[in-house]
């Protein structure tokens, strides 16, 4: 949900600017919209005008996808600029709610981790692992983070590993461990004088923050658009010459996972599906100045959804149900041949 790009490659004033007037042009998409321009808002220093975009989603009259994170976001910004109060009382609402959504609770417990707030962020983090992965044969993807920044926690704690951290151990993949990554004496090595110990840290530095990415923000590149049974029937017979490029439903879906699983061997990385329909299409074919029945504008309306946070990784994770939304595991549906 955070913007992705550094801060010396990106006017974040003006990014921020440029999403609020998409967010106007797409309302179904306004809540993500929005939660960029205000982490865009954040990293250019104007903390209260992000606070001002978060409350604006929180008393809108259209239901949020995501409120607690929305939420748990807006605690974080005010504790960054003073409000902590009102940020710590935040921070308790959202714990209370116990929200499936494994994001609000990363954030809310890194909030208390950067105010030295350890052992709150450790019973926050243990809370969301409980909640969200007891009797779960396999971690979702999504709660990783809350597995690292637990283990993090710890480790800065002087506390001893438990399941959960032998657990973020297994997970965690970087050829640096994660007990290098969180020794709290790394903080040492970066007053160092000694360029060898200098450059060690920065190689470490790096691969932390490629896994933190990774973890909280998976762009695509590449998406693939999904058309479900019903939506396809009514695009084809509403724009006949689109009939050519989907035959029929069942080809449709077999060309997407031939599709992906053609990209993925040549290489290409973080690879998702975005799923369509028909007024969404209609809309951004008008937006456009184009005709819905042009089978050029199918890629470039793929591409807008992905960007709009619509995409779906590929594959799903082990055990997850399958893309097409038959009902099936991926494991037992498309994802058999695998």
């Amino acid at each position: 949900m955070r913007p992705d790009t550094s801060a010396e490659h990106v006017d974040h004033n003006a990014e921020a600017a440029r999403l609020e007037r998409t967010a106007g042009l797409y309302p179904e998409d306004a809540e993500h919209l929005l939660v960029q321009a205000a982490a865009h808002l954040e990293l250019s220093g104007d903390r209260p005008s992000a606070t001002a975009l978060y409350d604006r989603l929180l008393s809108s009259s259209a239901p949020l996808e995501h409120p607690h994170l929305v939420r748990a976001l807006k605690a974080a910004n005010l504790w960054e600029y003073g409000h902590e109060a009102e940020a710590r009382a935040i921070i308790d609402g959202v714990r209370a709610a116990s929200p499936r959504d494994p994001a609000p609770w990363v954030i809310v417990a890194e909030a208390l981790e950067s105010h030295d707030e350890l052992e709150a962020a450790q019973e926050t983090f243990t809370e969301a692992a409980q909640l969200l992965l007891t009797d779960v044969p396999e971690p979702p993807y999504a709660t990783y983070p809350v597995l690292f920044g637990r283990h993090r926690v710890r480790r800065m704690l002087g506390q001893s590993h438990d399941n959960w951290d032998t657990l973020a151990d297994t997970l965690h993949t970087s050829p640096v461990s994660l007990d290098e990554l969180h020794d709290p004496k790394r903080v040492w090595s970066l007053g160092s004088d000694n360029p060898a110990e200098l450059q060690a840290e920065i190689s470490r530095l790096r691969a932390e923050l490629g896994t933190y990415r990774e973890a909280l923000s998976r762009p695509f590149p590449v998406a693939v658009l999904h058309w479900p049974t019903g939506e396809l029937a009514e695009l084809v017979a509403a724009y006949p010459s689109l009939a050519g490029d989907y035959p029929s439903h069942e080809l449709h879906l077999a060309t997407i996972e031939e599709s992906l699983r053609e990209l993925a061997a040549s290489g290409t990385p973080n690879l998702g599906i975005v799923t369509g329909t028909v007024p969404s299409y209609e809309a951004f074919a008008a937006s456009e100045g184009a005709s819905p029945g042009d089978s050029d504008l199918l890629p470039q309306y793929a591409t807008t959804l992905a960007a709009r946070g619509r995409a779906e990784a590929w594959p799903p994770q082990r055990g997850s149900g399958c893309w097409c939304a038959s009902g099936r595991g991926y494991g037992e549906c498309h994802g058999a041949e695998a």
